[in-house]
């Protein structure tokens, strides 16, 4: 059921020094809808993600997480609210000297308080989610790229999140290891977990997001259907874009 808005975007701007690398965004999700962000590199994609949890502090503007503006609350209650957003990076950012498991049953265990027992028991659960419950006591650093990226993910969903975060997941991956990837994030998008997934893989854009939003520039130029942003964009920077990448779709 897609009525509830789990993100409201009002008016985003932001800045680094002089540079406007995000202006007067605006934008909208809702419970169970998944957007695909794409657009070219240096566009702000990926600082408009870190500006929804607020590891980026937006210059101006609301950034609205199921009603309450991220932007006006104090420390404490922006890490309460953070807790209930996943996020996944470009790069894996697993602690290496802890097992699989064990990334998985820390912030559960250190910022939840559940017993051992039962981060143990959610963690194997997500860990057959991803299609790896046989590595849960090796290192990150047995693991291919594709594994760590996988784990990456059972680690942000062990929070239970209420909408995942993702930052061009794939983008440090080798070729054959994205589809592992992708596979993974398709299906937490059937279960109907919200998402908002900055990405390169435009087929993914386009068979999975309920919406894709064209960034360039530092605005958000078009929103669509995949159908319809991919087959007949309207913006002539999307329309360029598109044409250059269409092939590889």
């Amino acid at each position: 059921m897609q009525d509830k808005t789990i993100l409201e975007v009002n008016h985003l701007s932001k800045k680094f020094g002089n540079t406007d690398v995000l202006k007067d965004i605006d934008g909208t999700v809702k419970s169970g809808e998944v957007i695909c962000v794409i657009g070219p590199s240096g566009a702000g994609k990926s600082t408009f993600l870190r500006c929804l949890n607020l590891l980026e502090k937006p210059t101006s503007g609301e950034v609205n997480f199921e009603g309450t503006d991220l932007t006006s609350v104090d420390d404490k209650h922006l890490v309460n609210l953070r807790e209930r957003m996943g996020m996944v990076f470009q790069s894996f950012n697993l602690f290496p000297n802890m097992t699989v498991i064990q990334n998985l049953k820390l912030a559960p265990m250190r910022v939840k308080h559940v017993s051992d027992e039962e981060a143990e028991k959610t963690g194997m659960h997500l860990l057959g989610l991803v299609g790896l419950q046989e590595k849960a006591h090796v290192y990150p650093s047995s693991l291919s790229g594709g594994q760590q990226q996988r784990v990456a993910i059972a680690r942000a969903l062990a929070m239970n999140p209420e909408v995942m975060l993702f930052d061009e997941p794939t983008s440090a991956l080798d070729p054959e290891m994205v589809g592992e990837v992708l596979e993974v994030m398709q299906k937490l998008a059937n279960e109907g977990m919200t998402m908002v997934v900055v990405t390169h893989e435009m087929g993914f854009a386009k068979e999975v997001a309920d919406e894709v939003w064209f960034m360039a520039d530092g605005y958000i130029l078009e929103k669509g259907k995949p159908e319809d942003l991919f087959d007949h964009p309207q913006n002539d920077r999307a329309k360029d874009f598109i044409g250059k990448i269409i092939q590889n779709v």
